[in-house]
């Protein structure tokens, strides 16, 4: 069985992101140098998390996949 992903990079000057969305149930995970991190403690804003979610959100899709970041 193959494993269904969608992967996006995105750059700003020397910093690289990788963001990588699989089916299932809404979670995400977040690794920082290598070390995971917890989404809710990295990104202490609630405003921030928003921002985040949103494009899941919008378009109904945030208990269909999770994103690995």
């Amino acid at each position: 069985m193959s494993l269904i992903q969608y992967y996006g990079t995105g750059r700003r000057k020397s910093s690289v992101a990788r963001v990588y969305l699989r089916p299932g149930k809404g979670d995400i995970t977040l690794y920082v140098n290598k070390r995971l991190q917890p989404f809710n403690n990295f990104f202490s804003l609630e405003s921030h998390r928003k921002t985040i979610k949103k494009p899941l959100l919008l378009t109904e899709t945030s208990d269909k996949f999770d994103l690995f970041i």
